[in-house]
């Protein structure tokens, strides 16, 4: 494939940053990607909307409640909270985020 020429050094960076996107096994990376920024914003907007964060917020206060304030730590907390966490997302969330970082990829791609 050829290269256009005329492409500004940001559209340049976009570029080679979707393609790492893509290489990566690490979907964390996207946060520190500039330009997906929004993204991020994006999912937290989301996940207040539906709930989740008063959902995972109950779960956090009985997880201190069963193991005792001065018994538990930032780390059973996390352990504790993640799985719960994770299954929490609204599929409709997760659908709707992969349908906009496809989107962005095939936008930024060569």
């Amino acid at each position: 494939m050829g290269k256009c020429k005329d492409l500004s050094e940001f559209h340049k960076g976009q570029i080679v940053m979707a393609r790492q996107i893509r290489a990566s096994p690490k979907p964390q990376l996207l946060w520190g990607i500039p330009g997906l920024q929004w993204l991020k914003e994006l999912l937290r907007a989301k996940l207040i909307e539906c709930g989740w964060r008063d959902q995972l917020k109950a779960h956090c206060k009985e997880v201190i409640k069963e193991k005792g304030i001065e018994n538990v730590t930032v780390e059973d907390l996390v352990a504790g909270v993640t799985p719960k966490g994770r299954a929490l997302v609204p599929d409709s969330v997760k659908k709707e985020l992969l349908q906009r970082i496809r989107a962005f990829l095939a936008q930024h791609s060569t």
